[in-house]
């Protein structure tokens, strides 16, 4: 089945798309979210899933993405999300050009609202920005970014004249995945380059860990075990909980390398055989990112963790990587925040914190869609 929507311009089309030559497009405009993968659908077993492309006049695929459907209990519709897509021209100033035949397409499907994540970035703060702002009470916002990003901002623009919602507003639940993250650019630099930008400490911790005799193992399926006791470690330490099971991380490494063998990839940090840390790395393409993190209460004098990340920011860069993305930090720059210990951690790389225009979030057209809308958000609320 396709939908389709005419233009003064050209005619997008939208429909089902095999997951084969699904694969075979992954880098349509700038790259896909390890969470718009095929595979990413089986990790999200508690959701249906379908992929999808758009076809120009000449058939020719010109964006796709994964769009996950869960059923609100008890009700024959359904909510769609696109985590972290869709991969489409964002900038292009006739958005509708897309989102009206996705929109059409998902009515069809009996979906009675919609959840996107669209890629475009917003402002770009450098660490050495960050850094010298860091004060009680003060947000990343407080500060003038380095970089504001024009295509971001018509993103976010249009969106809203075309009758979307942002995540985080009134009714909408706020964001499902991180609005702020922080990244390592990669490309184009030398491995010298990228041992120039970390900060004297990351460097003192590094070489620390490589004359305590840390070494870095890549592991295997056998070592998530190992891993998941140490993230319930950090999650006690750190005071916050992610709600994922083991079973979870065994389904993802398995279904994600099964599509394709080191798309999801395990770090460890040993010292004398003893597993003192433990990272999660997924790769897709050109863009490489850092999951999730664990390490142990003990041993931490031997700084298992940064020698680690290098590690593995060293084998994206060995990958061709772009970016080192480091996935979610917090807004605050209160060095009394608890929150803020993670983004000063991520800091010393050197990279940069990036904010994305966000999750946005639109009712289908009819009468009750709006109300199950507001139900949906209430159901989420409640984990």
């Amino acid at each position: 089945m396709r939908t389709e929507v005419r233009t003064r311009s050209e005619v997008l089309e939208i429909g089902v798309i095999a997951p084969p030559e699904y694969h075979a497009l992954a880098d349509i405009h700038g790259g896909r979210s390890y969470l718009q993968v095929a595979s990413w659908a089986a990790v999200k077993a508690e959701w249906s899933s379908e992929l999808l492309a758009w076809r120009n006049s000449d058939g020719e695929v010109v964006g796709t993405t994964l769009v996950l459907y869960r059923r609100l209990p008890g009700v024959s519709r359904w909510y769609a999300y696109l985590p972290e897509g869709p991969d489409i021209d964002w900038a292009d100033p006739r958005l509708e050009r897309w989102l009206d035949p996705l929109l059409e397409h998902l009515d069809r499907r009996q979906v009675f609202a919609v959840r996107l994540g669209p890629p475009a970035v917003l402002k770009r703060w450098q660490a050495t920005t960050l850094k010298t702002s860091v004060r009680r009470g003060c947000r990343v916002d407080d500060v003038l970014p380095d970089v504001v990003e024009p295509v971001g901002s018509s993103v976010a623009e249009r969106l809203r004249d075309l009758g979307w919602n942002r995540g985080g507003e009134e009714g909408t639940g706020g964001d499902a995945q991180p609005r702020y993250l922080f990244q390592v650019p990669i490309g184009g630099r030398t491995h010298a380059e990228l041992w120039s930008g970390l900060s004297k400490e990351w460097k003192r911790n590094i070489q620390k860990a490589e004359k305590s005799g840390i070494e870095i193992l890549q592991g295997s399926e056998s070592d998530l075990p190992a891993f998941f006791e140490l993230l319930q470690t950090t999650e006690r330490r750190n005071g916050f909980r992610l709600g994922r099971s083991l079973a979870y991380y065994q389904r993802q490494y398995r279904v994600m390398n099964a599509e394709r063998p080191g798309r999801m990839r395990l770090y460890l940090s040993t010292w004398h055989g003893e597993v003192l840390a433990a990272h999660t790395m997924n790769v897709v393409g050109r863009r490489v990112w850092y999951q999730s993190g664990a390490s142990a209460n003990h041993r931490r004098d031997v700084r298992p963790s940064h020698v680690l990340q290098w590690k593995m920011m060293t084998d994206a860069q060995q990958l061709g990587a772009d970016r080192y993305d480091m996935r979610g930090v917090s807004d605050s720059l209160d060095p009394e925040d608890r929150a803020f210990g993670l983004l000063r951690w991520k800091l010393g790389t050197g990279g940069e914190l990036v904010q994305t225009v966000g999750e946005w979030e639109r009712a289908l057209p009819g009468p009750i869609n709006q109300l199950l809308l507001r139900a949906m958000t209430r159901y989420r609320a409640r984990g």
